[in-house]
């Protein structure tokens, strides 16, 4: 049986801030043919069969956005051949460094904020 992600959802503060960063910054296309309101879907390019739905988590009070925020995913893990390459890359389009490049047993990697607080890691794997 074999399975792949295909999609998930990562909850956002303001769509159109997180449209820019992850189209200008990891370099992602927007997909117009997903029309989940009022979400939008973006593309990462090494996998055009993956849909990263942004949703923007409704303009209410702390304690709601909380409740809509723990159904949604806040961190994904990116593959990449060059891990320090995607950090100069989002360092100098001023993300929000949560750690600076390390190997660890495998790999090296690192992590950074989007605009609305989810986490990113990127890793690459050592041999």
């Amino acid at each position: 049986m074999g399975l792949r992600l295909s999609s998930c959802a990562l909850a956002v503060d303001d769509l159109d801030q997180a449209l820019r960063f992850y189209r200008d910054v990891l370099g992602f296309e927007a997909d117009a043919t997903i029309a989940e309101e009022p979400g939008r879907a973006v593309v990462p390019p090494q996998q055009p069969d993956m849909r990263i739905l942004l949703v923007p988590l409704p303009a209410c009070p702390s304690a709601e956005r909380r409740t809509v925020a723990d159904d949604i995913v806040r961190r994904l893990v990116f593959a990449t051949d060059d891990c320090d390459a995607v950090f100069e890359r989002l360092e100098a389009a001023g993300a929000e460094v949560m750690q600076e490049p390390i190997d660890r047993p495998g790999v090296r990697d690192c992590a950074f904020l989007d605009p609305s607080g989810n986490l990113l890691r990127f890793t690459q794997t050592t041999r």
